[in-house]
């Protein structure tokens, strides 16, 4: 599904790949192959979701790309580091991620680790190059941080889940931490620098919460019915490791109507920001109907 060419997806992908590339040089010292694997980690593509949220929000409150930077650097090197980790043997143990062998296939395994390790410590050097207010930037890190916690939090659940027949509920625990809670913090961030009201920060906290879980869901629909080129990796990977997720629970049709429910309760949630949300709304409506 083809999005504006002036969408937050746009925005990210236009503004991101630069902002890496330069932040990235020189990161890893002397380390030359660990320098190459958090590159190659960081920017082989993917759809830029998070560091688009973190622009959305921050224009939802009236601030520019330029204040939003930092944040959305950070958030996209969180995401990467926690797409290496997960993709390990030891983990998920998958050989592609976005359509090219993983991390620790295209290097080894012990340099992926690593690489992993240096792009969660430089996204909080990334919020740290930041203009705002040091308060600010302190509520930042602390976002990060704590989404970094329950991410992990989120992994190790996941993991001790694997072939035991989880209801809903235990399901929705795991993606709530794991998937859902980046994506909060990416709103969050987007909101710190926008110098959002605590009104707004509510509002906004709502939508990520609602938007998180419908993306995970649609995710979790997109491994049953994907292309395995569209989604660049493997289509019935879930299946094949006897994981719960909520079309095996629900059945297809149900996780699909889960997926349209969850998004018009993250749309609704912004009402109270009026038409300055309004890509975030359109953010919303592409990534509970994309088909990768």
């Amino acid at each position: 599904m083809p999005t504006p060419d002036d969408s937050l997806l746009a925005l990210a992908r236009q503004r991101l790949p630069h902002a890496l590339d330069t932040f990235l040089t020189g990161r890893a010292g002397p380390a030359e192959r660990l320098a190459a694997a958090a590159r190659y980690a960081a920017m082989n593509g993917g759809k830029r979701v998070r560091p688009a949220l973190v622009y959305g929000a921050a224009r939802a409150v009236g601030a520019g790309p330029e204040q939003a930077d930092p944040a959305a650097i950070a958030v996209e090197l969180i995401h990467c580091y926690s797409l290496v980790h997960d993709d390990l043997p030891c983990m998920d143990d998958d050989d592609l991620r976005r359509g090219l062998p993983t991390c620790h296939k295209a290097f080894d395994e012990a340099t992926a680790l690593l690489a992993g390790d240096l792009l969660q410590s430089l996204a909080f050097v990334a919020l740290t190059d930041s203009l705002l207010p040091a308060s600010a930037i302190a509520a930042q890190v602390r976002v990060l941080a704590e989404a970094g916690a329950h991410m992990a939090a989120g992994q190790a659940l996941d993991l001790a889940a694997e072939g035991q027949g989880l209801g809903v509920e235990a399901l929705e625990q795991i993606h709530r931490h794991k998937t859902g809670a980046l994506i909060r913090a990416a709103v969050a961030l987007g909101a710190i620098a926008g110098g959002a009201s605590a009104d707004q920060r509510v509002a906004l906290d709502r939508f990520a919460d609602r938007l998180g879980l419908a993306f995970q869901v649609h995710d979790d629909v997109l491994d049953v019915i994907g292309d395995t080129a569209r989604i660049g990796k493997p289509a019935g990977s879930d299946e094949a490791r006897a994981k719960s997720t909520y079309p095996a629970l629900l059945g297809l049709q149900a996780a699909q109507a889960l997926a349209s429910r969850l998004h018009d309760e993250a749309v609704a949630a912004l009402a109270p920001l009026g038409e300055a949300a309004a890509p975030l709304r359109e953010l919303a409506d592409f990534l509970v109907a994309r088909d990768h």
